[in-house]
């Protein structure tokens, strides 16, 4: 297949063809940031796809006939969410996996909606996405509320006595998973002794830092992404802080080790069992490490969302996206990162997410029940 060109779009949207595609092709798509602050999700879910299209592909295709894929660029932004989702709508796209953050999806879903496509989320994990009774959605991931109660749980477990900030970034991902954390908290009996947010894209913390420093907090939860995330904790370290710094499944790329260096050691964060690690995985984890590509993060999720259409296509025995979404909810899937279920909502019947610590090598592991 030839290479992927890139051509811009409204709002500056954009989104690669294939040079290669036949009119006999069914063409699919991924959607998320590959440009901007959260290009490094973007790049996982760019990588992820294109890998199970290949895959799928080499086994013989869909419905007889091989995929296709575009790939558009929404830079976390909601209007250029929107932009993309119009765009690959008025092409007659029948699925999309996308998007990554929850501002993006949540927009999007609802032009998908309108213009007949399915589509299935590997990352965004803000509830709303599935509890507006679309017709067309699903994700592969989990919620913010099972996220929220996982590191609430921790806390209690691990800080009890202690002094706790929560902090959020606004967005709907960040925001969401802030406030699911302290209502999990609040209702344990633990309350947190500051909650504030910031806006996304700051650079300078410090003075949310010197607050930190002054009610001598234990550990400071954030809502929010892995590049504000990672300045926060410089700052903390600048300003002589040893507050442990946790968050959710934004963190979980090796660019936030690239933002804090060594002083990033001790971070923890929340997400899903390690998929790089399930047996299910393992042929298609060494297809990219042969490519020199560590398939973390959302890498395997975006590939086992196409896997779940592939499938519920073949069963279905046509690419009709509403008559595909039947199938998926009354059937079972089996994945990159396992077997899969769903609800009526489109979300996961089971998911586990578990808490992990970053080192001062730039690697993450999970950690026990007493938080070493």
């Amino acid at each position: 297949m030839k290479s992927l060109r890139l051509f811009g779009l409204a709002l500056g949207a954009s989104l690669t063809f294939s040079t290669a595609a036949f009119a006999e092709d069914i063409t699919i798509a991924v959607a998320g940031p590959i440009t901007g602050g959260e290009s490094a999700f973007g790049r996982q879910m760019k990588n992820g796809a294109e890998q199970a299209v290949a895959d799928i592909n080499a086994a013989g295709g869909v419905l007889g006939k091989k995929l296709a894929l575009q790939v558009g660029d929404d830079a976390c932004d909601p209007k250029q969410a929107r932009s993309v989702a119009e765009k690959f709508a008025s092409a007659k796209i029948p699925f999309v996996a996308g998007h990554f953050c929850s501002s993006s999806s949540i927009p999007a879903s609802e032009a998908y909606a309108d213009g007949n496509v399915l589509q299935i989320t590997p990352a965004s994990t803000n509830p709303l996405f599935t509890e507006r009774k679309l017709w067309n959605v699903a994700r592969v991931c989990g919620r913010d509320d099972q996220q929220g109660l996982v590191a609430a749980d921790y806390i209690v477990k691990n800080y009890k006595g202690k002094n706790v900030a929560i902090l959020n970034d606004k967005t709907t991902y960040g925001k969401g998973l802030a406030d699911e954390t302290k209502k999990a908290l609040n209702k344990a009996g633990f309350t947190e002794k500051m909650f504030e947010s910031y806006n996304k894209g700051n650079k300078d913390f410090n003075s949310i830092v010197s607050r930190l420093k002054r009610d001598n907090i234990d550990l400071v939860f954030v809502g929010g992404y892995h590049q504000e995330a990672g300045l926060i904790l410089r700052q903390m370290r600048d300003q002589g802080l040893k507050t442990v710094l946790m968050s959710g499944d934004a963190l979980a790329d090796r660019e936030y080790a690239s933002i804090t260096g060594a002083a990033g050691a001790g971070t923890l964060f929340t997400f899903g069992p390690d998929p790089r690690k399930k047996p299910t995985a393992a042929a298609i984890v060494e297809k990219f490490r042969g490519k020199n590509i560590d398939p973390e993060g959302y890498t395997l999720y975006t590939y086992a969302a196409v896997q779940v259409w592939a499938q519920a296509v073949a069963k279905a025995g046509t690419t009709d996206p509403k008559k595909v979404m039947d199938t998926i909810k009354a059937g079972s899937w089996e994945t990159a990162i396992g077997k899969l279920e769903y609800d009526a909502k489109g979300d996961i019947t089971q998911i586990d997410y578990v808490v992990y610590k970053w080192d001062d090598k730039g690697g993450y592991a999970e950690v026990n029940e007493k938080g070493s």
